[in-house]
């Protein structure tokens, strides 16, 4: 690159904007982070150059629309690292909930003119397009997650991937298990961690936004769900809910579901 300093820039696709907020909501580690590298395109924050060849493009939001296509496929042409934040952008976020329906036809239920809307059959993770050199789940992102990854990347090494479960989290904290006392139909055996068990810690039960965790064994979690009252339509949309396109909780929702 040209530039004096790393230069970065953060695109927006389908989403909440929530996990651009985890970036903006850093405070004075974002001015840190400004005086490390320089950020040619971010248009929450102020500076728009969407074309901007850098060095790490961080996305947020799933593909939706056939602009997407083109232009995540721009940015990955501009970037040497791309790396993708949030459950919209590793899964395809709550919107890939109309994977399962039949788009066109909600399409001309909800639009008065469903003809300029250029939504896609399916809402798809980012990696289903081009190479992803890095994702952060979670919806939203951790903020710790993202100055940690971009750190590591500035460094020249990839970080490495957090993907044990909720449930180690809670044992590292010391937080007592909703699901054992509260007999709390929890999502944590299966989930990753990396939000810091922060739904366990104030005595809630996990809900899996942060996607399935490495060899998540769904069909015991099923099976554990269903032992604590839940019928199999309320299991499975345990599993299709925020990270309804991560494969291991679609397969699971999918089965739950047709077993009903």
């Amino acid at each position: 690159m040209s530039h004096n300093k790393p230069a970065i820039a953060v695109h927006k696709f389908s989403s909440c904007d929530g996990c651009q907020l985890a970036l903006l909501n850093l405070g004075e580690s974002l001015l840190t982070l400004s005086s490390m590298v320089d950020i040619l395109h971010f248009a929450e924050a102020g500076p728009v150059d969407e074309n901007a060849k850098v060095d790490i493009a961080i996305i947020e939001g799933s593909i939706s629309t056939t602009d997407d296509i083109e232009r995540i496929n721009r940015i990955r042409e501009n970037s040497t690292l791309v790396m993708t934040i949030g459950a919209c952008a590793t899964a395809g976020g709550l919107q890939a909930l109309r994977n399962m329906a039949n788009t066109q036809q909600w399409i001309a239920d909800i639009y008065a003119n469903p003809a300029v809307i250029k939504s896609l059959e399916k809402s798809t993770a980012i990696k289903k397009h081009i190479k992803v050199d890095l994702e952060l789940w979670g919806c939203p992102v951790s903020s710790r997650q993202i100055v940690s990854a971009i750190r590591a990347l500035l460094f020249g090494v990839l970080p490495e991937e957090q993907n044990d479960k909720v449930c180690m989290e809670c044992k590292r904290r010391q937080i007592v298990c909703v699901m054992v006392a509260k007999n709390e139909p929890c999502m944590g055996p299966v989930t990753r961690t990396g939000c810091g068990a922060l739904c366990p810690s104030v005595g809630r039960d996990c809900y899996g936004c942060y996607g399935p965790a490495e060899n998540p064994n769904t069909q015991a979690m099923a099976n554990r769900l269903e032992g604590l009252g839940l019928v199999k339509d309320e299991v499975a949309r345990r599993f299709l809910f925020i990270n309804s396109g991560a494969e291991a909780f679609h397969r699971q929702g999918v089965r739950s579901r047709e077993a009903e």
